[in-house]
């Protein structure tokens, strides 16, 4: 359909003020609100996240995009109550205890809900005992921990060894990433996957859960 292409033309170029005005447009038509999102949204964010991952465009242009994409779930929001939406899958992710940088793990956010997932963003500074916390509230299927300094990756073994003891381990995959993470680092702690980017993230995280 046209409507939802342009859409998705429209996110890619980071038009907010054209994609919220088409997506008025496309429930003038009655589009669904599902079709608008799968079709027009994630189509388009796939797109971004793909020039992104060529690095054909830089952090500031996904960004853009990003808020472009929120105008339009502004004006879907209220109504995705009437029409369950299917996500591609949960994703809860947060900065580990001691470390405050969240840059990174913002833009992971954006680029994961830009791809389908559910994003369940714990913030900064957060503890073990919080992950397996939120992991039994939210039952994500995936669990992301990022940390930008050194001193803070052996957080990541004591959240991965805290959700095991909680018993949590065995349903859920466990993604790391940051700076100072290395696939080596990542593979020593029992961590399922290891992103080496926002970009990469996403890749890893539709690959966890089987989706090409």
């Amino acid at each position: 359909m046209t409507l939802l292409k342009d859409i998705a033309e429209a996110l890619i170029e980071g038009n907010a003020p054209l994609v919220k005005r088409l997506t008025e447009q496309a429930l003038d038509q009655k589009i669904e609100p599902i079709d608008i999102i799968n079709a027009g949204l994630i189509k388009g964010m796939d797109v971004v996240g793909e020039k992104f991952r060529k690095m054909e465009i830089s952090v500031p242009e996904v960004l853009i995009s990003a808020r472009a994409m929120h105008t339009s779930l502004e004006v879907l929001n209220p109504l995705l109550s009437k029409h369950k939406v299917k996500s591609r899958g949960t994703f809860m992710v947060g900065t580990v205890k001691g470390d405050i940088h969240d840059i990174g793990k913002n833009l992971v956010c954006m680029l994961m809900e830009g791809a389908g997932f559910t994003v369940i963003d714990l913030g900064v500074d957060v503890p073990a005992e919080r992950f397996v916390e939120e992991t039994k509230k939210n039952n994500p299927d995936i669990v992301g921990m990022s940390a930008l300094l050194t001193i803070t990756m052996q957080e990541m073994k004591d959240i991965i060894e805290a959700l095991d003891k909680a018993g949590l381990r065995d349903s859920i995959k466990i993604m790391v990433g940051g700076a100072p993470v290395t696939q080596e680092f990542a593979t020593s702690i029992g961590a399922d996957r290891y992103g080496e980017d926002a970009r990469d993230a996403v890749e890893k995280a539709k690959e966890l859960l089987g989706i090409t």
